[in-house]
């Protein structure tokens, strides 16, 4: 039931993600979902480096959406890069 509970904030955290960022967005429903579930896991990293959060502590529903805003930042430059060149 994890599992599924994780893939479901996952889609809704890429899509809010998707939604703020201006331009064009890569990917369809999976990519959302990879995108939501990574940027939960990239701001728990930056939160426990940056002494945020301990051990057992999750990252909050905002952080997660900005983690994703910044995934989705570095693969559009890199994806912009790949296509001009």
């Amino acid at each position: 039931m994890g599992l599924i509970v994780t893939i479901i904030i996952g889609f809704f955290v890429g899509l809010i993600a998707k939604f703020l960022m201006p331009g064009r967005d890569p990917g369809g429903f999976i990519i959302t979902i990879l995108l939501g579930i990574g940027g939960a896991l990239t701001a728990n990293f930056l939160g426990r480096a940056l002494g945020l959060y301990t051990t057992n502590e999750a990252a909050g529903f905002i952080a997660s959406v900005i983690g994703a805003m910044v995934l989705l930042a570095i693969y559009r430059a890199f994806a912009g890069r790949r296509l001009t060149h």
